[in-house]
């Protein structure tokens, strides 16, 4: 590195102080999922929260070249739904630098056991504090069913509240250690995201994979104080309960990937390519294939050893 990227990924004595312990990175490696100390302030937290406000009122510091085919865009005239919306990270500059907080890389790069960290995909989420909400219920899933185009098993997500998140306003739920279990041979086009499967197909999926591993299910759910980080990894089956409070569930989940990630080509059980939203929108690699290192959509938050 030179010194300039030296100093940008470096961390001060008290945000080293933050980082997990030998003990926290073994529990994530044997329990897929990892609470983090307090990695961001009030005051990010507050920036954070009135960038996304603009944001839902229509301001872009910049918009995607290309629509990728299945974008997450919740706009106004979709109603009072569970609010999906990606690419945050590139079109919000202000959301954009506090995401990309070194701290949150260093922590994520000591999880996945790496020495560089890059931003996969943000996805700001807004859950209505509608109780029968149907959309707010996140059923059973992991998220490297929807990257099979990337080669890496390291990539793992952070799960950002703009607030404490328990309970009672739907918190991220682990079913702890399903990162290690086998999974029943491919049958489906388990590609196809959550919100376009029934739930109820999802449950059972989760059931039958605990019984071909011969485990029960154990689900905890995460207890999050404002400014902590819940950290998953990419094979964590996880989901989240209605928002039974007051006020709107708000967060972020920031997808990583491991330096070491890059685009291999996947075709679905009818031999129809995989195609993930990247793939329209990233430089190429010198032998034709979409760069998952391309900087204006993967931009680094962590690189040399912490």
């Amino acid at each position: 590195m030179t010194d300039a990227t030296a100093h940008e990924f470096s961390l001060t004595e008290a945000e080293r102080a933050l980082l997990p312990t030998p003990e926290e990175l073994d529990h994530y490696a044997e329990h897929g999922w990892y609470l983090s100390k307090k990695l961001f302030t009030d005051e990010e937290l507050d920036l954070l929260q009135d960038a996304t406000d603009k944001y839902y009122e229509g301001h872009r510091d910049r918009t995607l070249p290309v629509r990728p085919p299945k974008l997450a865009s919740w706009q106004p005239s979709d109603g009072p739904v569970q609010r999906h919306n990606d690419y945050l990270h590139y079109e919000s500059e202000t959301a954009g630098r506090i995401l990309r907080k070194p701290l949150l890389g260093a922590v994520a790069a000591l999880l996945a056991r790496t020495e560089e960290i890059r931003v996969f995909q943000s996805t700001l989420i807004l859950k209505p504090p509608v109780a029968g909400e149907p959309s707010n219920l996140v059923p059973w899933h992991f998220d490297k069913h929807y990257w099979q185009t990337s080669t890496s098993d390291r990539m793992l997500t952070a799960f950002i509240p703009f607030h404490d998140c328990g309970v009672e306003n739907g918190t991220i739920t682990m079913v702890d250690g399903s990162h290690r279990w086998r999974e029943l041979p491919a049958g489906e086009d388990s590609s196809r995201h959550f919100a376009e499967r029934d739930n109820s197909e999802l449950d059972q999926l989760l059931d039958d994979n605990a019984a071909f591993n011969g485990v029960e299910v154990v689900k905890v759910p995460i207890e999050i104080p404002r400014g902590h980080v819940s950290f998953h990894h990419c094979r964590t089956y996880h989901g989240s309960g209605p928002n039974l409070a007051a006020y709107p569930r708000r967060a972020v989940s920031l997808h990583l990937q491991d330096g070491a990630n890059e685009y291999r080509p996947w075709a679905k059980a009818d031999g129809t390519p995989v195609v993930y939203n990247h793939d329209v929108l990233v430089r190429r690699t010198p032998d034709g294939r979409p760069d998952y290192a391309d900087p204006e959509f993967c931009p680094p938050i962590w690189q040399g050893s912490v």
